[in-house]
């Protein structure tokens, strides 16, 4: 009996204190919880895009923006991201659409020059319009500790926005640089922009006021 009555005490002792107990936890768990981190997304610069298979000019025009975007984000310590088509030729089923481009394993899926890939940034193979469609970019981003993706590439109303509608879904914020994306026309582009903003919140911001962000 007198075990069974020091046993009930612990019990009453417990609950008595529980709310006390978990709010030690909740503080605890609020203290480890990562801070908010950025990843920039770089969606389908390749030779395919701007300048072969399906040359884009308004897609050769954001190339010096785009390229100053990634270096600061390099210096700054943000991730970078190559979203990059990867199709395999005679099968992959945006080929019937659009006809052969960045197939994998040639020129035309290799990173334009211009944005000087290096061995810190990452790259993702795609074999679909969005860069999260059955590959491992969600486990690369959660590994990262990242919660924000900033969208650029091309085009804004197709391999962006499908990209973007996947990262929402997933939980991720989205900001878009608007003038490191872009698409064949300025209608696809600016309705692609709009979409964004609208449908899934995307803060639309430009390269400068990035970078300046990160200086702070």
């Amino acid at each position: 009996m007198a075990t069974i009555c020091t046993l009930r005490k612990h019990r009453c002792h417990f609950l008595a204190n529980f709310p006390d107990l978990m709010y030690n936890i909740h503080v605890l768990n609020t203290e480890v919880t990562n801070p908010m981190k950025q990843a920039i997304l770089v969606v389908d610069m390749l030779n395919d895009f701007v300048t072969g298979a399906l040359k884009c000019d308004r897609g050769l025009a954001i190339v010096p923006q785009t390229a100053k975007l990634l270096d600061g984000a390099r210096k700054a310590g943000i991730p970078v991201i190559f979203c990059n088509d990867a199709h395999l030729k005679g099968i992959d089923h945006e080929l019937k659409l659009w006809g052969d481009h960045a197939i994998a394993g040639t020129k035309g899926a290799e990173v334009i020059p211009e944005l000087h890939l290096s061995d810190i940034d990452y790259v993702v193979p795609k074999r679909r319009y969005s860069g999260f469609f059955h590959t491992d970019l969600d486990l690369l981003l959660r590994e990262l500790g990242v919660d924000t993706v900033i969208m650029t590439g091309l085009h804004a109303h197709m391999c962006v926005r499908h990209t973007s509608a996947d990262a929402y879904q997933l939980g991720y914020e989205l900001i878009v640089a608007k003038d490191a994306t872009d698409s064949f026309t300025k209608e696809d582009y600016e309705i692609g922009i709009k979409y964004l903003h609208d449908v899934y919140g995307a803060e639309i911001t430009d390269v400068d006021t990035l970078l300046a962000s990160w200086e702070k």
